[in-house]
């Protein structure tokens, strides 16, 4: 087109993902020619976290799905002794003999790269009518993820507390979401509970963590529980529900022994 006499080209729209070049074409402005560039160094950025909080979440379960089930029950076993023994950081004893039902995640996998996922193995126990003893463990996948500033890989052993009839309910589901399904509230630590804040009172669980590797903490907002039916076949050499398992006569198979020993010496009955 012409303006006042001269000539002026007119290359019509110009689409910025045309130019992977770092050297900007002589008729682009300064000023698109750097937004250009800054939008392709993002994207390709974005691709290289990607790849990256895939390769780490890959990795990490991938190698805990290979840990056969009863190696899992033997380190919920550990997890929860140690937990209950750990002196004036422990769980408090008056908690557990309150509650309805304990959920153990031994070593339970988080990695990412900004954008992060958990994911782990454990067992749910719930107490039998009467509230004298422990069922037949049932098994429990924990998944999640999350977004904000992280790097790296940790291992995280949990222990849940299921404190009244909504929690359980709740872990009888097929499945539930941790602070969207389920009321949860960071449990109190030391021998005895004299100060409960009204959110421990009134949550449906208590968690508990032990960390271990570059997180110095855990949150399961968000994480969802399930059934780990593949674990429970294992187990148990047939299908079986984690209603039927908790809430019914299932005999505690051999591999568990060490698993409801220590629930037995903590606490055998509900108080």
């Amino acid at each position: 087109m012409t303006t006042g006499g001269h000539f002026k080209e007119d290359r019509g729209p110009i689409p910025i993902y045309e130019f992977p070049h770092k050297t900007k074409p002589a008729w682009l402005p300064g000023g698109l020619a750097i937004a250009v560039q800054t939008y392709q160094s993002m994207r390709k950025t974005l691709v290289t976290i990607l790849a990256i909080a895939g390769t780490l979440g890959t990795a990490a379960f991938a190698a805990d799905r290979e840990i056969k089930v009863d190696d899992r029950l033997d380190a919920s076993a550990d997890t929860l002794i140690d937990m209950m023994q750990a002196s004036d950081h422990g769980i408090p004893h008056d908690l557990l003999d309150k509650a309805r039902c304990v959920v153990v995640v031994p070593g339970m996998k988080k990695a990412g790269f900004i954008f992060g996922a958990k994911y782990g193995r454990g067992f749910a126990t719930c107490r039998r009518k009467g509230g004298s003893g422990w069922s037949a463990p049932a098994a429990m996948r924990v998944e999640g993820g999350s977004v904000g500033f992280q790097i790296g890989a940790s291992e995280t052993d949990i222990v849940l507390l299921v404190m009244n009839d909504g929690g359980m309910k709740h872990l009888l589901s097929d499945k539930f979401t941790i602070g969207g399904d389920a009321s949860a509230a960071a449990g109190p630590v030391g021998r005895e509970t004299t100060a409960q804040t009204d959110a421990m009172m009134n949550a449906e669980m208590l968690s508990y963590s032990r960390s271990r590797g570059l997180f110095a903490g855990i949150s399961l907002e968000g994480a969802t529980l399930r059934p780990d039916e593949e674990a429970n076949r294992e187990l148990y050499a047939r299908d079986a529900t984690n209603r039927e398992i908790l809430t019914g006569n299932f005999k505690t198979p051999a591999a568990a022994a060490k698993f409801e020993k220590a629930l037995h010496r903590d606490s055998a009955h509900r108080n």
